[in-house]
């Protein structure tokens, strides 16, 4: 929680004691479905929740709008993002049960009110979303051929590493954003945020 506090110091009593509550909440459910890997849940608020609020530090999401997180997993970046945006509608789709299983368990026991789960593909979602976000499902031209037609106004995608050639392959604009313009930690170092304008 310190390194959230670092870079959102002015949390209000509710959002803070949410994201606290997100350790205890994962550890266990983790030990039932393995959403996280076991090695990686000590790193949790580093590599996963702190990871899912880089796409607050673009500010695209205005109060109001309506998000669909594709390929969600255990819930990120959607769980996150919607503790910090109570203002702002969040879909977590997935095609696994188990993992939107976990997404529920911890929306109902953070009484989160801005989410809801599907469990299907992408492929068979019929509504349009203000945003479509993801971190990291597949390649960047596959998840925009699935996902292009769900948005009206564009795609917000977490991946790291070299990402130039997936770039050139997508055959639309895309803008990228070093996550550690913001976040100083070397986990960040290559890790991005793809802006895709519809």
């Amino acid at each position: 929680m310190e390194r959230i506090l670092k870079y959102f110091p002015s949390l209000d009593e509710r959002t803070s004691q949410r994201l606290e509550r997100l350790m205890p909440l994962y550890t266990e459910w983790n030990q039932k479905i393995n959403v996280i890997s076991r090695k990686d849940i000590s790193e949790l608020y580093l590599h996963h929740v702190l990871h899912s609020l880089s796409i607050l530090k673009v500010d695209f999401l205005k109060s109001g709008e309506r998000i669909l997180d594709v390929g969600c997993g255990g819930g990120f970046p959607v769980i996150p993002l919607a503790i910090m945006r109570p203002d702002v509608e969040f879909i977590a789709l997935d095609s696994i049960g188990k993992k939107i299983k976990v997404v529920d368990e911890v929306v109902n026991a953070l009484c989160l009110e801005n989410v809801r789960t599907i469990n299907d593909r992408v492929e068979n979602v019929k509504e349009k979303y203000d945003w479509v976000i993801s971190r990291a499902v597949t390649s960047l031209p596959q998840f925009v051929s699935w996902t292009w037609d769900k948005t009206t106004n564009g795609i917000l995608y977490l991946k790291g590493g070299d990402l130039s050639e997936e770039i050139a392959e997508c055959a639309k604009n895309v803008m990228e954003y070093n996550i550690s313009q913001w976040f100083s930690e070397d986990f960040f170092e290559t890790k991005k945020i793809l802006y895709l304008e519809k």
